[in-house]
């Protein structure tokens, strides 16, 4: 079995949607998200907006990572964004860490047909972007 971390700062939007959509391309890896700064809830734009897309994240919890600490990971990927966002560092036993950064919908302000709209693109650069992660990097090795 694979094990994955993925990690971000709140772990209520990205890390969740990509935690969401790794899941689905297979069910032989086992995957975790958990954030620095845990918020303790979902991000209930972003369940809207995965399960537009096929993909139910609403049972997730939002998780410190204090609690994969002693764990032991095949991959650890960060997907938090900008120069202003401190990306997390994991100090547990890994044995690849990966960073693939996105944009935080859940900061945008404007319309909300902006808002939904700057959701869907980091949804879909957040699927794409772990579609091409599992195809290159993990399919041949499960």
């Amino acid at each position: 079995m694979m094990k994955v971390l993925i990690l971000c700062t709140g772990n209520s939007c990205r890390s969740q949607m990509a935690h969401g959509f790794l899941q689905s391309f297979d069910s032989r890896i086992e995957v975790y998200s958990a954030g620095t700064q845990a918020s303790g809830k979902l991000n209930l734009t972003a369940v809207k907006v995965m399960k537009d897309a096929g993909v139910d994240i609403s049972q997730h919890t939002s998780d410190s990572v204090e609690k994969y600490l002693t764990d032991e990971w095949d991959y650890v990927i960060t997907v938090c964004g900008g120069a202003n966002e401190n990306c997390p560092a994991f100090f547990g036993k890994v044995k690849h860490r990966i960073h693939m950064g996105y944009d935080d919908p859940s900061h945008v302000t404007g319309s909300d047909e902006y808002i939904w709209s700057e959701f869907i693109r980091v949804r879909d650069e957040i699927k794409q972007g772990f579609y091409d992660f599992y195809v290159q990097q993990l399919k041949n090795q499960l």
